[in-house]
């Protein structure tokens, strides 16, 4: 069973992967991550860098990934203030937005074609930012007690800081649904339709697509769900006795983003790299 897993992770031609514990560590590149890049791209192999982070836009990223000594163009990100901008576009019912975030999210949604205001509001958008208000807060409770519909881009309850944890979506979105008995559609992972909007991108087919994390309960579980092989590596914040936890599977396990760098410069029976 395990080996027919891991065959189809070796029949992959399309790449989703996560960014933060998977390529990069606290700004610094995890060996084999570069490589492993250049690899897909010397193949011609379709991939996109996931992120649920919605504070940057994707030529912030690129910058931001360029100094940690990673290539990364804006076409090869795709965050959850992206992937919530065309799901809400798609869904056609309304241009108008309150949001809360910055300039990923608000950039996206221009974008998108959205106005953003306080005022007369479809949608109540809610991402990640340092400057929570608790003024913004009580905005957005107005607003959907009026009518606007809730949505946010992810569901991460804390967000890393030099001092310590600090509040981030979740925790805000509770507060709202608290004062409003309004739950939040949200659009990032652990929710496939951030997957899929990616597939979507770049044109690419589940059943010859993998994804790569760090993280069972959101990468894995979401890849899964969009039914993609999925590669788990122990390089970020699931560790190997936890796997056994959850009640699903990853395709594969692997150290880290080198192992499969290896795998792929195997040489097959030909004498040719694999892949």
């Amino acid at each position: 069973m395990e080996v027919a897993r891991t065959q189809r992770l070796m029949t992959t031609n399309s790449w989703l992967t996560d960014m933060d514990g998977v390529l990069v560590r606290e700004e610094s590149v995890i060996p084999g991550a570069a490589r492993l890049l250049e690899i897909w791209r010397d193949r011609g192999q379709k991939f996109l860098v996931l992120t649920n982070n919605s504070i940057y836009t994707p030529r912030d990223l690129s910058a931001r990934l360029a100094r940690s000594g990673l290539k990364v163009g804006e076409n090869e990100l795709w965050t959850s203030a992206l992937a919530t901008a065309e799901f809400l576009r798609d869904q056609a019912a309304g241009h108008r937005a309150y949001v809360i975030g910055e300039a990923g999210l608000t950039t996206a949604m221009h974008e998108a074609g959205f106005v953003l205001t306080d005022n007369d509001c479809d949608y109540v958008v809610l991402g990640e930012t340092r400057t929570y208000s608790f003024e913004a807060i009580a905005t957005a409770v107005r607003l959907i007690e009026g009518g606007a519909r809730f949505i946010a881009t992810n569901p991460d309850t804390t967000g890393p800081s030099p001092h310590g944890p600090l509040p981030a979506t979740g925790a805000v979105a509770a507060m709202i649904s608290a004062a409003t008995a309004r739950q939040p559609y949200i659009v990032g992972k652990p929710n496939p339709m951030m997957f899929r909007s990616a597939l979507n991108r770049i044109g690419a087919h589940s059943e010859t697509t993998a994804m790569l994390g760090d993280r069972m309960d959101t990468d894995i579980i979401a890849g899964m769900e969009a039914g993609l092989a999925t590669l788990l590596v122990l390089s970020g914040v699931t560790r190997r006795d936890q796997v056994e936890t959850f009640p699903f599977r990853p395709s594969a396990v692997m150290e880290s983003v080198q192992d499969l760098v290896n795998l792929l410069e195997m040489p097959g029976p030909d004498g040719s790299e694999k892949g």
